[in-house]
């Protein structure tokens, strides 16, 4: 027996809470989480929301900010959308529950993080994302018309291929009915039918040994999406965050928010020298991608482990009231960061890339949407600028909720929809088959599509890669379905995607760096 909904929204971070309390009003929705509602790569984004609040900053300033970062491969009219209509939806955050620090004079206390002109970051202490999830979740458990279902797993879309039509033809032939979904709780496969479906589960970055990512992030929604013949795109564009914590003890690894350097931290080597200048006239304050791949250079110049982020010369209870997250973690592992120097390390934190959408955040496949990091949109381009996200993340989600609302009276479930068949199939013997490829597969990644690229290094990568594939695939043929086998799946699919569009970008561009074609600004 199948569930059926209005609207289906596939994950629970801010682009999912905020298009389902949108949508909410106009028909039954559902949520689906693999975990709990409040686990999401929203949760644990510290820095804040970028957006356009008091002068002296504008939207030009903005529009012009976020079109430098991404090094010419932004879509200009997207921009200019989500810089516009940003200001908007952060009042609609404010008016859900969301605090977001002020000044005693009762205006925003906004903070500057690299490659922004201006003091435009909205945030909450050290835990923007958390404050964000926690007030959507509140809104959302509230509403009578939306339903949760957590520890459910989204396995495949169901489109015209389940349904054994004749799909030759352009991708927009392609419509979405709903997904099959495994409920975690008692392994059963469920049908769950819906007139539009949104996919809002994230990113991928337990791809790679070192990420900022929890481990839900395994690129779930992407390679539903792809398995479905929808379009991807710019998957080249892997961000990493320069400034994780180093401890190589932990995954994921711990975020130290960009904001602190916008704070006034300062990157030295581990011989305490400054050394962003040689880089980019912006120093510590350079897009992300400058300053990761200058800190990989530096590391690698030295063979050294990491490099430090000074805040030592900052005021110590500023310091500590802005950072107090920051600050926790770091005297549990003996740092005190008025004190002490911070060891950190670049780890794989945002995919630029994604299900490609329009204006109205409407995917390739008919009835299916998507947006947050997820999606791709056309803002990001080369490189995403820091705290843009969130802020593409509720835009995009007010956009295809209004989109979905307009259309949802004329659409019908689709009837006939076969159940999972899952029949000849029995548990993997072992579990170590599994595990020991994701471990391979992250070793991999890290090694040949990290930071720095070549094209020896891609084609090692793709063929290390397909040997992973075809084992998966079989076992996944002949195995009853788990999360962690689908899991590995998704992962494959994604690096797939990630090397193949890497291999054909010619040229150093934004996150995108190889030593086979030199980028300019590296010396």
């Amino acid at each position: 027996m199948s569930k059926r909904f209005d609207f289906l929204v596939v994950g629970s971070g801010i682009a999912g809470l905020s298009y389902a309390l949108k949508v909410a009003d106009h028909g039954s929705v559902c949520i689906i989480s693999k975990t709990s509602l409040d686990e999401t790569n929203t949760r644990y984004a510290q820095g804040g929301i970028a957006a356009v609040t008091y002068q002296p900053d504008t939207i030009e300033k903005h529009l012009a900010d976020t079109l430098s970062a991404g090094d010419g491969l932004c879509k200009p009219e997207i921009v200019e959308i989500v810089v516009k209509e940003g200001p908007g939806q952060i009042t609609e955050l404010v008016n859900w529950g969301t605090l977001f620090d002020k000044q005693p004079n009762g205006l925003f206390d906004l903070a500057k993080e690299g490659g922004h002109s201006e003091h435009r970051v909205l945030h909450h202490k050290d835990n923007t994302g958390y404050e964000i999830q926690m007030s959507l979740s509140k809104k959302v458990r509230e509403h009578k018309n939306i339903t949760i279902l957590e520890k459910y797993f989204g396995i495949d879309l169901i489109t015209q291929h389940q349904l054994g039509e004749d799909i030759q033809g352009k991708q927009d032939d392609i419509e979405c009915y709903g997904i099959y979904a495994l409920n975690i709780r008692n392994n059963q496969i469920e049908t769950i039918l819906a007139k539009t479906t949104f996919i809002a589960t994230g990113g991928a970055g337990n791809i790679y040994q070192t990420t900022t990512n929890p481990p839900i992030a395994t690129g779930d929604g992407l390679a539903m999406v792809y398995r479905a013949k929808g379009e991807i795109e710019n998957m080249e564009f892997i961000q990493f965050h320069p400034t994780a914590l180093y401890n190589p003890k932990e995954r994921p690894s711990f975020l130290i928010t960009e904001a602190l350097r916008g704070f006034g931290a300062i990157l030295k080597t581990s011989q305490g020298k400054e050394f962003m200048h040689k880089y980019d006239k912006r120093e510590s304050l350079a897009p992300r991608d400058i300053v990761a791949r200058a800190i990989d250079h530096e590391m690698k110049a030295r063979g050294d482990d990491f490099v430090y982020l000074d805040a030592t010369h900052l005021e110590e209870k500023n310091l500590k009231e802005h950072f107090p997250n920051i600050a926790k973690k770091c005297i549990e592992l003996g740092i005190d960061i008025s004190k002490d120097r911070i060891p950190v390390v670049p780890a794989a934190h945002y995919i630029c890339g994604g299900i490609k959408v329009d204006t109205e955040g409407h995917s390739s496949i008919a009835h299916l949407y998507s947006a947050g990091e997820s999606a791709s949109t056309g803002l990001h381009g080369a490189n995403r600028l820091a705290s843009n996200s969130l802020l593409e993340a509720v835009v995009f989600s007010d956009r295809a909720a209004k989109d979905a609302i307009k259309s949802i009276s004329s659409l019908e479930f689709m009837e006939g929809i076969p159940d999972w068949d899952d029949e000849g199939t029995s548990h993997p013997e072992e579990m170590i088959l599994i595990t020991q490829n994701l471990k391979e597969l992250q070793q991999i990644m890290s090694n040949y599509v990290g930071i720095v690229r070549s094209n020896l290094r891609l084609k090692r990568a793709m063929d290390r890669l397909e040997i992973i594939y075809r084992e998966t695939e079989d076992l996944y043929k002949k195995s009853t379905v788990s999360l962690q086998l689908c899991e590995l799946r998704n992962a494959i699919n994604v690096a797939y995607l990630i090397i193949k569009m890497a291999s054909k970008r010619k040229e150093s561009r934004g996150l995108h760096y190889t030593i086979d074609y030199p980028w300019k600004h590296i010396e």
